[in-house]
C-alpha cells in the first residue's frame, strides 16, 4: 500500500460504494481529517459525477472501501466493486486504493443515527480510518 505525502497539498476522496447509493467524502489538505461530502445516487452518470467532485475538490487520490465478511472473505458486492474500481481509474485518470471497511455504515448510523448522509458519513469512516492507519505507521 501507498504511504501518505504529509507536506503536499493532496486531497483525498474516500467512497463507501452501494448498490443504489454511493458515498462520498474528503480529506482537507493535511490528510489528517476526513468529511462527509455528498451521497450519489449510482447510475450510469457515477463515473462523471464522482470526476467532477475529484475535480472541484482536487483530489489526488481515491479510497475505496473494500468489503468483507467476518471471517475475511470477499462480500457478494466485491465483484461489482472490483469492476467499479476499474471504471473509476479509467474514467477519472486516478489511482483508486483499496482499503478495508467492515460496518461503516452500522459505525455511521450509531454515531448520527439514520438519514440521508448515511452513506457519506460511512464514507468519511472508511476514508479516515485510512488515513490514520498511514499517519500512526508513520510515527
Amino acid at each position: 500500500m501507498q504511504n501518505l505525502v504529509y507536506h503536499c497539498p493532496m486531497k483525498y476522496l474516500g467512497i463507501d460504494y452501494g448498490e443504489k447509493r454511493v458515498g462520498i467524502a474528503v480529506s482537507d489538505e493535511t490528510n489528517k481529517y476526513a468529511f462527509p461530502k455528498v451521497v450519489l445516487r449510482n447510475s450510469s452518470k457515477i463515473y462523471s459525477e464522482i470526476k467532477r467532485e475529484c475535480d472541484e475538490e482536487g483530489i489526488g487520490h481515491i479510497v475505496l472501501g473494500e468489503s468483507k465478511n467476518f471471517k475475511g472473505e470477499e462480500n457478494l458486492i466485491m465483484k461489482q466493486i472490483h469492476i467499479f474500481k476499474q471504471n473509476l481509474e479509467r474514467e477519472t485518470g486516478l489511482k483508486v486504493i483499496f482499503h478495508p471497511e467492515f460496518m461503516s455504515s452500522a459505525q455511521a448510523e450509531r454515531i448520527q443515527g439514520g438519514g440521508k448522509n448515511l452513506d457519506s458519513s460511512a464514507a468519511a469512516i472508511i476514508l479516515q480510518d485510512y488515513l490514520d492507519h498511514y499517519k500512526n505507521k508513520s510515527k
